[in-house]
């Protein structure tokens, strides 16, 4: 029995014919149970396999406790059950419902692996598996949606946006970004929808340091969606929403050399200009 586990009796005198007690004495308990599910469909869509796929293992063979697609699905799941600091691995290393996500027996298995590990894993994955991850999760996504809607589909709009992650203490990447008014990452992410669906879907997600322009990176993103969309549906038309902080001239270049693509792009407001024209007679 563990530091974390409550042992408690209670007792409720007077409420039902017969007594009734409450015991808080389990060795093993978890408050994650509903991961299973989020387990059960990562499964289905093989999201996580295909990520850690994009990986490569350089570490010493004898000395490795936890394997790579371990270490990433522990990561994934413990962020998705709300725990994104890498320093809550301590708590739950011994957690049962943790150990069956990664697929250890949940009593009997080994823990998990600390914070000191996970933190060298991350910093382990260089750019080119970065970018190889970024397109396992487009792949999986889009290939998803072509099975649900047969590879029908009328118009397929793209949105892409900026957003703010506030960062605390000397964090790599992080710097001042003044629209935000805080030190921060800058990721994009990209989500797609279907003809008239209300549901957007997460399709791509491109860590960014806080002070990189609204634009960095989005011509090469909107190449790769379009080419795995158009090729996933080939019938469909591609409309592009972006907002003000995209309306550069290589994105509006790039947008205008797409025949089947429309775009709507927002521009930042302007103070009105007064313009003098002047009548030549000749």
């Amino acid at each position: 029995m563990n530091e974390h586990t409550t042992t408690q009796c209670l007792l409720f005198p007077e409420i039902f014919d017969r007594s009734v007690v409450a015991k808080f004495d389990q060795s093993q308990g978890s408050s994650d149970g509903g991961a299973v599910l989020l387990k059960a469909a990562d499964r289905g869509l093989g999201l996580t396999a295909a990520l850690a796929a994009c990986l490569k293992d350089e570490r010493q063979a004898v000395k490795v406790d936890h394997e790579l697609e371990e270490l990433l699905t522990q990561r994934i799941m413990a962020i998705a059950c709300g725990y994104a600091d890498a320093n809550d691995a301590a708590k739950l290393a011994s957690d049962p419902v943790h150990k069956l996500l990664v697929g250890r027996d949940p009593v009997e298995g080994e823990d998990l692996a600390s914070q000191p590990t996970l933190s060298r894993f991350e910093n382990g994955v260089g750019r080119k598996e970065l970018f190889r991850m970024a397109e396992a999760l487009a792949d999986t996504v889009i290939e998803r949606h072509r099975k649900r809607l047969k590879g029908r589909a009328r118009l397929i709009t793209i949105d892409l946006d900026p957003t703010d992650d506030p960062t605390y203490g000397a964090q790599q990447m992080s710097f001042f970004n003044w629209h935000y008014d805080s030190y921060c990452y800058l990721p994009m992410v990209g989500f797609v929808t279907f003809d008239q669906e209300a549901e957007q879907y997460l399709v791509t997600a491109v860590l960014r340091p806080g002070n990189a322009p609204g634009s960095a990176g989005a011509v090469g993103i909107l190449r790769r969606l379009i080419e795995r969309l158009t090729e996933a549906f080939p019938k469909a038309k591609i409309r592009v929403r972006l907002d003000g902080g995209f309306a550069a001239p290589e994105v509006l270049y790039f947008l205008d050399c797409e025949p089947k693509v429309e775009y709507l792009v927002n521009f930042a407001s302007n103070d009105p200009v007064t313009f003098c024209c002047t009548s030549l007679s000749v």
